[in-house]
C-alpha cells in the first residue's frame, strides 16, 4: 500500500485522540505543580518539563509552578564556606543563610525556570511571596522531645495567601512561577517548605489538581509496590502503620490537607520519567499515585 501511514505517526495520532477527553475535562481549570528533584537538575528533564507546562497552557489548562531549590542552596552555601544544618528535616536559616536562600530561590533557580518556559513559547513570570505580599508568613518554631520550642531562624509557616496576583496572571495567559519565600508583618523574608506552599496555594486557588514531582515512583507499600489510587482515609492508615515516613511525611501531609480542603485530586509523580506531567494528566497510563478527597 503506497499510502500506508508510518507506525510512529499513527501511534502519535492515537495518543492525541486519547488526550482529548482529558483536555476537555480540565480546560479552564487550575493545576498547581510542585517542581523539584531530578526533574529540576537533569538538563533533558528540565527541557521536557518546560515543554509540558507550555503545552498544558496552550490546551487551556492553567499551570502554576512552585519550585524548591535545596541542592542549589547547598551548593552556594558550600561555595561561601557555610555548612547547611537541618533539624527535623527543616533547614536552619540564620539571616546570612536567608540572604543566600533568597538569591538562589528568588533569583537563580526561579529565573532559570522562567527562561526555559519562555524559550519553548510560554509566557512565564517569576514571583516570590514578597511580590504584592501574596504569601504572608509567621515564624515557625519546632518542638523538641521535651516540648521545648526550637528556634530555627527565618523559617516560616504560612499565615495566609492572597490569590489575586496569581489569578490575574492566569487570566492574562501568563504562567506564574513561584519561589517559596514568604513575607512577615515587618517585611522580613521567611524560607518556607515548597511542598507546603504548593499545597496551600492549590487550596486557595481551588485548583483542580495538585501535582508533586518527586524522586520516587509515588507512594509505595511496605513491599515497595506502587499504590496508584488512594483515598484520604487510606493515606491516614499508611501514616499510622509507618508505611509513609521520613522525607515523604511533609509531602504527603500537604497533599492530604489539599485533598481535604477542596482540591479534587493530588498526584505524586516520578519526576525522573520524561514528560511525567503529560503522562499523568493527559493519558490513561498515569505514572504515580493519585489521592482523592
Amino acid at each position: 500500500m503506497e499510502n500506508a501511514v508510518p507506525t510512529d505517526a499513527a501511534e502519535k495520532a492515537l495518543i492525541l485522540a486519547e488526550a482529548l477527553p482529558y483536555i476537555r475535562r480540565f480546560a479552564g481549570k487550575t493545576l498547581v505543580i510542585k517542581y523539584g528533584g531530578n526533574a529540576m537538575t537533569d538538563a533533558a528533564l528540565k527541557e521536557g518539563f518546560a515543554k509540558d507546562v507550555v503545552l498544558l497552557k496552550l490546551v487551556g489548562i492553567n499551570p502554576v509552578v512552585v519550585h524548591g531549590g535545596g541542592p542549589q542552596i547547598n551548593e552556594l552555601l558550600n561555595r561561601v564556606g557555610k555548612q547547611g544544618e537541618f533539624i527535623q528535616g527543616m533547614r536552619v536559616t540564620d539571616s546570612d543563610t536567608m540572604d543566600l536562600v533568597e538569591m538562589v530561590l528568588g533569583g537563580l533557580v526561579n529565573k532559570e525556570i522562567v527562561s526555559l518556559i519562555n524559550k519553548h513559547g510560554g509566557k512565564a513570570v517569576g514571583l516570590t511571596g514578597k511580590d504584592g505580599h501574596f504569601i504572608r508568613a509567621s515564624k515557625m518554631y519546632l518542638k523538641s522531645e521535651t516540648d521545648d520550642e526550637i528556634d530555627i531562624g527565618q523559617v516560616g509557616e504560612i499565615s495566609g495567601i492572597d490569590p489575586s496576583l496569581v489569578s490575574l496572571l492566569d487570566s492574562q495567559d501568563f504562567i506564574p512561577v513561584v519561589a517559596p519565600i514568604g513575607v512577615g508583618e515587618d517585611g522580613e523574608a521567611y524560607n518556607i517548605n515548597a511542598d507546603l506552599v504548593a499545597g496551600k496555594l492549590a487550596e486557595t486557588l481551588s485548583a483542580e489538581k495538585l501535582v508533586l514531582m518527586t524522586n520516587t515512583p509515588g507512594v509505595l507499600d511496605k513491599n515497595g509496590k506502587l499504590l496508584t489510587g488512594l483515598s484520604a482515609q487510606q493515606v491516614d492508615g499508611l501514616f499510622a502503620d509507618g508505611t509513609i515516613h521520613g522525607g515523604m511525611l511533609p509531602k504527603i501531609s500537604s497533599a492530604l490537607d489539599a485533598a481535604r480542603n477542596g482540591v479534587n485530586a493530588v498526584h505524586i509523580i516520578d519526576g525522573r520519567v520524561p514528560h511525567a506531567l503529560l503522562l499523568e494528566i493527559l493519558t490513561d497510563a498515569g505514572v504515580g499515585t493519585m489521592i482523592r478527597a
